[in-house]
């Protein structure tokens, strides 16, 4: 087979991943089985092979992107051309190539057969296929591509949403970017510039509907509008304006699926206005992405609640005067997640890397920055809460949501989710362009490194995940428009986080020690990448206790 057939035909690339596809739905619906006691999943059993339950995640996710991939270099009503088309098919071939390696070194412990596995995909076609698209003289075309075009490839955005990145990408080298090493280097705060520009540009209120303030039509959610400004601002620096209009989200959604009437007019205005910035308090020192475990309490006492015990990672908490505290209001332990409800804990805004506040009534929240190898500037932070007061005005829902925390936290987290997919593009595209700008500039050897077919090789492939990662991001956000996609939002969370640390590390290694110093930005992009596994769910808790347990369940019904 020659490439001139098999270079850009979608048609070819869709044929031979849906024999990964094959492989891995049998996969799946036979792990259900043998994870399934008593008509549910369960747990225990898939914990028997966790890293089967984890490279299922990994596998369907490269899965799904490569299938959006080609759909979208396809598609006829965006403004793609070969670029595309070539980056989509090597993505798949990519794609077909590690599904397979992956499955044919332990099939029996995936629920299937050696013989399965080579009958689906180790046939000639598909290993003819692999091998011409993967050749180096395509990746070679691919950057070559790029640097003629003086662009990675289609946004496949509408005009619009289009003219909605270029503003916030101004927004971010004009502003955003002339700030992001000093308070990197400095662990400094966000210069008040960033986020009066922001207030200013109305991006607090991006996912608030236009009835309560926002400017997110009340008709339809608009969730690309939130996921370009998110990439745009995250190209810019991450820790100072990347995922400033994350924490505004998780509130405000929280607030729209289960607030009071009164509490949406309160917050949603304010918080849209920016006259009320937020954090959220979630992650407790014994627990993090196990939410279900929360153990701080809020005690009722008369016009209010007392909250007491330690919250971490809270990004934001000193700037923010109000904290969206997610507490175990209800003293039965078997209620587990279901005795979680939230509150809205009202502060006073302080700059710096800590803070103490009395309340009259002798109330006390004390806060502290945790030090951190990078995403500096917001900064994360520890918080005690000593017999602090919160009015019942500010339990969230009222009394009807009492023990309904958990289920508003999670409306929350899967936008959050998103967004850190998003930022993960965002850093990976500034971390690309960094790499091929001095790829150009450094010779070797008594040429530019550029030539080198590795640095080619390494370059093309950055631009091609930085892309299909960005294209699946997007297609995720529509269907969050659509109230669908919760598991998606996890599933691009945890792709885009992983794989960016990658691109962000060859990003480095292209630099050589140049790299390794902090006189190029390249070093803190690569340290920023490191947390978006972490934070918003740990990778290995969403693969294995969201992406997984999703997939099995989904073959029970």
């Amino acid at each position: 087979m020659s490439t001139a057939t098999l270079g850009l035909d979608k048609d070819v690339a869709l044929k031979y991943l849906s024999s990964t596809n094959t492989l891995i739905e049998e996969i799946t619906k036979n792990l259900a089985v043998k994870c399934t006691v008593k008509g549910q999943i369960s747990v225990s059993k898939m914990d028997e092979n966790q890293y089967v339950a984890y490279q299922l995640s990994w596998l369907t996710s490269e899965q799904r992107i490569a299938e959006n991939f080609l759909e979208y270099a396809w598609d006829a009503n965006l403004s793609v051309g070969e670029l595309e088309k070539e980056m989509a098919v090597l993505f798949a071939a990519e794609t077909i190539s590690h599904i397979r390696n992956e499955v044919i070194s332990r099939p029996k412990e995936y629920e299937t057969s050696l013989e399965r596995v080579q009958e689906l995909l180790f046939n000639k076609e598909i290993s003819d296929f692999i091998e011409d698209s993967s050749k180096m003289e395509n990746y070679s075309k691919v950057i070559d591509m790029i640097q003629k075009l003086g662009h990675a490839g289609n946004y496949g955005l509408s005009e619009d949403h289009d003219s909605f990145r270029e503003t916030f990408r101004k927004f971010a080298e004009d502003v955003v970017k002339p700030h992001a090493e000093h308070v990197h280097r400095t662990d400094d705060i966000i210069p008040e510039e960033i986020i009066k520009g922001l207030n200013d540009m109305g991006c607090f209120g991006l996912c608030i509907p236009e009835t309560y303030g926002g400017i997110q039509p009340s008709d339809k959610p608009d969730n690309i509008s939130m996921l370009v400004v998110t990439e745009e601002l995250s190209r810019g620096g991450l820790g100072i304006a990347g995922s400033l209009i994350t924490r505004p989200e998780i509130v405000s959604k929280a607030i729209l699926k289960g607030g009071t009437e009164a509490q949406k007019e309160k917050w949603l205005g304010a918080l849209a206005s920016g006259e009320v910035m937020a954090a959220v308090a979630v992650t407790e020192p014994n627990y993090g992405s196990d939410v279900a475990g929360i153990s701080v309490p809020a005690v009722k006492v008369p016009g209010g609640w007392k909250i007491n015990g330690v919250k971490t990672w809270c990004t934001f908490a000193g700037y923010a005067n109000v904290l969206l505290v997610l507490c175990r209001t209800e003293s039965d332990p078997e209620l587990k997640h279901k005795g979680l409800s939230i509150l809205l804990a009202e502060k006073p805004r302080f700059l710096g890397h800590s803070f103490d506040h009395t309340q009259e009534g002798g109330g006390r929240i004390e806060g502290k920055a945790i030090g951190t190898i990078g995403y500096r500037g917001m900064h994360s932070f520890e918080v005690s809460f000593q017999d602090y007061f919160v009015p019942d005005e500010n339990l969230v829902g009222g009394e009807a949501a009492r023990g309904k925390g958990f289920y508003l936290q999670m409306e929350g987290f899967a936008g959050g989710r998103i967004q850190t997919a998003a930022r993960a593009n965002g850093v990976m595209q500034a971390a690309f362009e960094a790499a091929l700008r001095y790829a150009n500039e450094r010779h070797v050897f008594k040429k530019p490194i550029y030539e080198y077919n590795l640095t080619q090789y390494k370059l093309a492939r950055m631009a091609m995940i930085i892309q299909a990662s960005r294209q699946y991001t997007n297609a995720v956000g529509k269907l969050l428009d659509e109230h669908k996609g919760q598991m998606e939002a996890t599933l691009i969370k945890f792709y885009a986080s992983k794989i960016s640390e990658w691109v962000c590390r060859e990003a480095m290694q292209i630099h050589g020690g140049m790299g390794y110093a902090e006189e190029y930005a390249v070093s803190r992009y690569f340290v920023d990448s490191r947390v978006f596994s972490i934070f918003e769910g740990a990778e290995e808790v969403m693969a294995l206790r969201v992406i997984a347990k999703g997939l099995l369940e989904a073959k029970l019904t």
